[in-house]
Protein backbone atom coordinates (compact mmCIF):
# COMPACT_ATOMS: atom_id res chain seq x y z
CA UNK A 1 0.00 0.00 0.00
CA UNK A 2 1.13 3.55 -1.37
CA UNK A 3 1.93 5.73 1.60
CA UNK A 4 0.63 9.46 0.99
CA UNK A 5 0.30 10.25 4.53
CA UNK A 6 2.39 11.08 7.86
CA UNK A 7 -0.22 11.48 9.99
CA UNK A 8 0.22 8.14 12.33
CA UNK A 9 4.26 9.76 12.26
CA UNK A 10 3.22 13.43 13.63
CA UNK A 11 0.92 11.88 16.01
CA UNK A 12 3.74 9.68 17.84
CA UNK A 13 6.57 12.67 17.55
CA UNK A 14 3.93 14.74 19.42
CA UNK A 15 2.48 11.54 21.66
CA UNK A 16 -0.67 11.80 20.88
CA UNK A 17 -3.08 8.98 20.08
CA UNK A 18 -5.04 8.43 17.09
CA UNK A 19 -8.25 8.32 19.43
CA UNK A 20 -7.25 11.60 21.11
CA UNK A 21 -7.32 12.93 17.18
CA UNK A 22 -10.40 11.18 16.33
CA UNK A 23 -12.58 13.08 19.19
CA UNK A 24 -10.60 16.84 17.86
CA UNK A 25 -12.07 16.36 14.37
CA UNK A 26 -15.15 14.35 15.33
CA UNK A 27 -14.41 11.06 13.77
CA UNK A 28 -15.02 7.47 15.05
CA UNK A 29 -11.28 5.73 16.04
CA UNK A 30 -11.76 3.70 13.19
CA UNK A 31 -11.52 6.32 10.22
CA UNK A 32 -8.96 8.04 11.84
CA UNK A 33 -6.96 4.60 11.96
CA UNK A 34 -8.08 4.22 8.24
CA UNK A 35 -6.50 7.34 7.47
CA UNK A 36 -3.61 6.43 9.66
CA UNK A 37 -2.57 3.81 7.83
CA UNK A 38 -3.21 5.38 4.35
CA UNK A 39 -5.98 3.39 3.56
CA UNK A 40 -8.11 6.13 3.15
CA UNK A 41 -7.47 9.92 2.75
CA UNK A 42 -8.95 12.99 4.17
CA UNK A 43 -9.99 15.50 1.60
CA UNK A 44 -8.46 18.46 2.01
CA UNK A 45 -10.78 20.54 4.19
CA UNK A 46 -10.41 17.52 6.85
CA UNK A 47 -6.24 17.58 5.78
CA UNK A 48 -6.32 21.08 7.13
CA UNK A 49 -8.31 20.69 10.20
CA UNK A 50 -6.19 18.35 10.99
CA UNK A 51 -3.11 20.32 10.18
CA UNK A 52 -4.39 23.33 12.55
CA UNK A 53 -5.26 20.46 15.53
CA UNK A 54 -1.90 19.75 15.58
CA UNK A 55 -0.06 22.99 14.92
CA UNK A 56 1.62 21.61 11.93
CA UNK A 57 2.44 22.97 8.23
CA UNK A 58 -0.30 20.84 6.09
CA UNK A 59 2.68 19.97 3.86
CA UNK A 60 4.18 18.21 7.11
CA UNK A 61 1.50 15.71 7.01
CA UNK A 62 2.18 14.81 3.65
CA UNK A 63 4.54 12.35 1.88
CA UNK A 64 6.81 14.21 -0.28
CA UNK A 65 6.38 13.75 -3.63
CA UNK A 66 10.34 14.79 -4.34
Amino acid sequence: MERINRIKEILVIQGKSQKWLAEKIDKTPTTVASICNNKTQPHLKGLKQIAEILDVDIRELLVSTK
